[in-house]
């Protein structure tokens, strides 16, 4: 992996599973790590275990990011925050949580891309973003019209980065993982029959882990990643390859 020593990378969504696992890969590689959460209380765990700064807002907020973000020197952005919304079908979605999800997953991903480029560009030292996305981008699961639209969303808003900002070397990429069962995924991906005929299909057979997501997470900022940008790579054990 690259040296991130003297890089600062700012890591939204810190406070929950995968963001931690990315903050703690980040820390002991030597990157200034800034992790990010609504709530400050969010962060105490990761930040007390890892040595990494806590910084809160509240990523549908414009005005509560550019405070936060306005000033900082930094290197690299991880935009791990993400809202899971509802399981429904295009005829049965909840249109307010469908906006939600949208809000948190797309919209707060570009806000905050929108201020830390800022900062970025002013270092004149180039960068990396990375964007984490969901395999709900790439193939149609049942279920899932407002999160896999929200990650196509993100998918293009890194296209579209990673073509911009280029010029000013900096590289935008997206993660595109299947599930990682938690507690929080567990209540639909872990009935049986839902489980057994998903992992059938995979050609892996199993459920990524949080620091399956985080490696390939580092690797994208690192230096050995120097001529990527502008992709969006699964990490779905070959489901989308289908």
């Amino acid at each position: 992996m690259g040296d991130f020593d003297g890089r600062t990378v700012l890591v939204t969504g810190a406070g929950g599973g995968i963001g931690g696992a990315i903050v703690r890969h980040l820390t002991r590689r030597g990157a200034d790590v800034i992790a990010a959460g609504r709530e400050l209380s969010s962060l105490d765990a990761i930040t007390g275990e890892t040595g990494a700064r806590a910084l809160a807002f509240d990523v549908e907020s414009e005005e509560s990011i550019r405070g936060a973000i306005e000033g900082l020197d930094l290197w690299g952005v991880v935009n791990c925050a993400g809202f899971g919304g509802e399981i429904a079908t295009p005829q049965d979605t909840d249109i307010a949580v469908f906006d939600k999800v949208i809000s948190v997953n797309a919209r707060g991903a570009l806000l905050v891309t929108k201020y830390a480029t800022r900062e970025m560009i002013r270092l004149e030292r180039g960068g990396v973003i990375v964007n984490v996305s969901s395999q709900a981008s790439l193939v149609a699961l049942e279920g899932h019209i407002s999160y896999g639209s929200s990650k196509a969303a993100l998918d293009n808003i890194t296209r579209v980065s990673a073509l911009e900002l280029g010029r000013h070397g900096i590289r935008v990429n997206s993660v595109n993982p299947t599930v990682v069962m938690t507690p929080m995924s567990a209540w639909y991906w872990g009935r049986d029959d839902i489980e057994r005929p998903f992992l059938e299909q995979m050609p892996l057979g199993k459920w990524a882990t949080e620091d399956d997501i985080a490696g390939p997470v580092v690797f994208l900022l690192s230096d050995e990643a120097g001529m990527i940008t502008g992709v969006s790579l699964p990490i779905d054990g070959g489901y989308s390859s289908r």
